[in-house]
């Protein structure tokens, strides 16, 4: 059997190699040329902890993980006006939490590649799916890039994200499934010693209305930053995404104007959003992690849920021997996974209501919840309605 997966982020690395593992013939393709460099930190807990320990990706995630003492929320002039402890958190998320950059999680995936016997995984990177197409029992992809072309295999894997080119191929253009939070997101990573010296082993976020500016120190000399903010419509005329970001995030202190001095001409900055379809499978097409269930950034979710989510696919599919059974895989993963993931996006929807205060008094409240978990048994709750949100 051979299974094309679209998209080398960590939902279909996971995929692929958890396919391979089964026996499977996998063909990789992505339309960057290598693996994303940027991105932000995340992180890691819920149904993707279990599912990563179960399939042994877990100590390969671990390896990575950040040491993080605290989120801090700051004002302009750097003074901390909540603080929330991350090991206090950890301890009552049951001590699997891992902060995890999310470029380093598909290395991690990537790199378990290699647990797969040799010649069953090909990885394409710098290919673009530009059709889809199913007869005759088998499924096939065209692709541009720098290998124009086009392969054939028994079940098509859409894992190519919020904007899935197989979604648009196989159901349907993207404006019927998106659905926008209001808001948008950038991340990139700098190169500054001082600014990495000055915010080691904690997150810290502005303490702002409409906007928030998150930072946090890598291993080397390097920022990664993530900027959040109200969607306001398209660029203005002549506008860049880096114009946009300085516009909307002037004012927020040394720290922010310096990662914005150096914010990259064209970082990457998106809609904040989820994805909702009545199906995510269609005869031998199925879609995984974002291209059918994005949770939103805001949920936290979706690095787990692409893990957990790839895990059950592989263990529904791997076993097929025909078409027919992998058709019934694919529906079976569907009607396991559905609820996991609208759990989640519920949460998503939650929190971007809150995420972004709008005015001073939702900022207050915000400060003021976070301040309460420093008490005891307070704690306990504020933790335990985190977790409820998520299905485990």
């Amino acid at each position: 059997m051979k299974a094309l997966v679209v998209g080398a982020g960590i939902a279909g690395l996971v995929t692929a190699r958890q396919l391979g593992l089964a026996g499977w013939q996998v063909e990789l393709l992505e339309k960057s040329a290598g693996p994303r460099p940027d991105g932000y930190m995340m992180d890691y807990f819920g149904p993707g902890v279990d599912a990563s320990v179960r399939i042994g990706l877990y100590p390969r995630l671990k390896a990575t993980a950040y040491r993080v003492e605290a989120a801090q929320y700051v004002d302009a002039e750097g003074r901390v006006s909540a603080s929330l402890d991350y090991d206090r958190f950890a301890r009552l998320a049951g001590g699997k939490v891992l902060s995890l950059l999310r470029p380093d999680m598909e290395k991690a995936a990537l790199a378990a590649l290699e647990d797969v016997p040799a010649g069953r995984i090909r990885v394409r990177y710098g290919v673009g799916v530009s059709g889809a197409t199913a007869d005759d029992g088998a499924v096939r992809v065209s692709f541009d890039g720098a290998e124009a072309a086009e392969s054939a295999g028994d079940v098509l894997i859409g894992a190519d994200g919020i904007h899935s080119s197989v979604r648009s191929h196989v159901f349907g253009p993207e404006e019927q499934y998106l659905r926008p939070l209001g808001m948008r997101a950038a991340a990139f990573i700098v190169a500054d010693p001082e600014l990495n010296g000055r915010f080691r082993d904690r997150f810290t976020l502005s303490d702002t209305i409409d906007r928030t500016a998150a930072l946090y120190s890598l291993r080397s000399d390097e920022v990664a930053a993530l900027m959040v903010y109200r969607d306001k419509g398209p660029l203005t005329s002549g506008e860049t995404r880096r114009d946009r970001l300085r516009r909307e995030f002037a004012g927020l202190g040394g720290a922010v104007d310096r990662l914005l001095e150096l914010c990259p001409e064209h970082p990457y900055d998106d809609v904040v959003a989820q994805i909702v379809m009545p199906r995510w499978h269609a005869g031998g097409t199925v879609l995984v992690g974002d291209a059918c269930g994005a949770v939103s950034l805001l949920a936290g979710q979706g690095g787990s849920l692409a893990i957990a989510g790839a895990a059950l696919l592989g263990d529904l599919l791997g076993p097929a021997n025909s078409r027919a059974e992998a058709e019934d895989a694919l529906a079976e993963f569907e009607r396991r996974w559905r609820p996991t993931v609208e759990t989640a996006q519920t949460s998503g929807r939650r929190a971007a209501s809150t995420f972004l205060p709008a005015n001073r008094a939702q900022r207050l409240l915000r400060r003021w919840v976070i301040r309460a978990t420093r008490l005891p048994g307070v704690d306990r709750l504020v933790a335990r309605q985190i977790l409820r949100t998520i299905a485990t």
